[in-house]
Parts: structure tokens; C-alpha cells; sequence
């Protein structure tokens, strides 16, 4: 497994001005790092203020361009729609969009009100939608660019102790494919990611338990779990110049699982 001192280097990325969702903790303060040491100029919305102030001043100690952190509920949709207008008018033509922000929280289907769907879908699916849609602008003055939205592997194993946010994990890819030819006449290009089980700080404190963990390396080709920054290293590619040919697909990141 390759370590951060020989992941490859981007040039493509230097400078590009790239948006992360969600990007104060888990995989995406994984991403916002990944971006930040190949000089990208990060923008990196979350409701997390502590957690990404303690990732830009770890950042800021290093050679890595420190992230612009916006705080933003995405689920709210007038205040999304106002940070992307402060965003575009501090930077006017934008590179990148990876939309990572979601939660996995486990939930029945017995215990789902209409309210709760609702919720689960503005957290998970409805803010991906609006990201693109707003900073698709801002990509054509840039002559086009990329935008990687996370779904996840849950829809495909399928789970069954979360059935709202495999529903919205499994619209995403939909998404990515219908926005994919939207925007492609503006060199626009549109991926979409499905992490497995990926061992976040969160993840590792909520879910993964022994059982758990031995259920997964049952499962996965690879015997071993699989970490943020590895997902993180993906994106990068996907965001790059080096994948200039490529849009309208969906990348598993599973050590195997399906």
C-alpha cells in the first residue's frame, strides 16, 4: 500500500480551485489534504468548525496551500445557494466539485417517518444536485472541469439497516449519469465514487466492531481495511487532467467487497 510520500504528484492540480463538501473530517478531510499538498487551492464547506480549523492549522505547518473553510448547512438549501454566490465571487472560474458530505446513520425501515426521509435525503442526495447546478457557471468560465460525487457501495451489496441512504447512494449514480451528458458539451466531466467500508474516525467509534470488521474481511478480496486517504487518492485522479476522457462512470474503492 503506497504512503503519502509516494502518492503520485498532479501537476494539472496546482492551482485549480477546487470545492469539498463535508471536508472538516472522514474522508473528507482526507480529500481536502490530498488537494491541498499537490497546491491546489481548496474551498472546504462543513458545519464543523473546530474540526476544520484544527485541519487547516495542521495543513498550515506543512508545504500545502492552506484550505478557505465555509460554514454551511447543505441541507439548507437558501444558505447553500449564498455560499456558492461568496464562493464564486472570491473565485469566479471554478476547477473542481467533489460532493462528499453525507451520513450513514443506521435506521429501520419500521422506525422512517415522512419528516426523517426528508432528512435523510437533504443530508445524502438533494445538496449534491444543487452544488452542481451552482457551480456549473463558474466550471464553463474555467472551460470546463470536474465534479466527483460520493455515493457508496451500499446500494450494491444492498444493506438493509439503512434503506433511505442506500435509496439516495443509488440516485447518485443516476445523477452522475444524467448530469454527466448535461454538462459534457461544456468539458464538464461528472464521476461518481462508492467507497466500501472505509476505516474513518467515525466509522472506527460507531460501527466497526470486531464482528463488524471480521464480517468485512470476509467479504473483501483484500484482507485488510481500507482507508480515507486511499479514497482520497482516487478523487485526485478523477479530478486531474489524467483523467480527461472519462466521465459518466462510477468507481467502486471496496478492497473487493462486490
Amino acid at each position: 500500500m503506497a504512503n503519502k510520500s509516494t502518492a503520485a504528484i498532479y501537476p494539472s492540480l496546482e492551482d485549480r480551485i477546487v470545492v469539498v463538501t463535508g471536508g472538516a473530517s472522514g474522508i473528507g478531510a482526507a480529500i481536502v489534504e490530498a488537494f491541498a499538498m499537490q497546491r491546489s487551492q481548496v474551498v472546504s464547506l462543513d458545519i464543523q468548525d473546530d474540526a476544520a480549523k484544527e485541519l487547516n492549522d495542521r495543513l498550515g505547518a506543512t508545504e500545502a496551500k492552506v484550505p478557505v473553510y465555509f460554514r454551511c448547512d447543505l441541507t439548507d438549501i437558501e444558505a447553500l445557494q449564498s455560499t456558492i454566490a461568496d464562493i464564486v465571487e472570491r473565485f469566479p472560474a471554478i476547477d473542481v466539485l467533489v460532493n462528499n458530505a453525507g451520513n450513514d446513520t443506521r435506521h429501520s425501515v419500521d422506525e422512517v417517518t415522512s419528516a426523517y426521509w426528508d432528512q435523510l435525503m437533504a443530508v445524502n442526495l438533494k445538496h449534491q444536485f444543487f452544488m452542481a447546478q451552482g457551480l456549473a457557471p463558474a466550471m464553463r468560465r474555467a472551460g470546463g472541469g470536474s465534479i466527483i460525487n460520493m455515493s457508496s457501495i451500499s446500494w450494491a451489496i444492498p444493506s438493509t439497516d439503512l434503506p433511505v441512504y442506500v435509496t439516495a447512494k443509488a440516485a447518485i449514480v443516476g445523477m452522475t449519469r444524467a448530469l454527466a451528458h448535461t454538462f459534457g458539451g461544456d468539458n464538464i466531466r461528472v464521476n461518481c465514487v462508492m467507497p466500501g467500508a472505509i476505516l474513518t474516525e467515525r466509522q472506527n467509534r460507531l460501527w466497526f466492531t470486531e464482528e463488524y470488521k471480521t464480517k468485512v474481511l470476509g467479504r473483501q478480496a483484500l484482507k485488510r481495511m481500507i482507508l480515507p486517504d486511499e479514497v482520497a487518492r482516487l478523487i485526485l485522479f478523477l479530478a486531474s487532467d489524467d483523467s480527461s476522457a472519462i466521465t459518466n462512470q462510477s468507481y467502486v474503492i471496496d478492497g473487493g467487497w462486490i
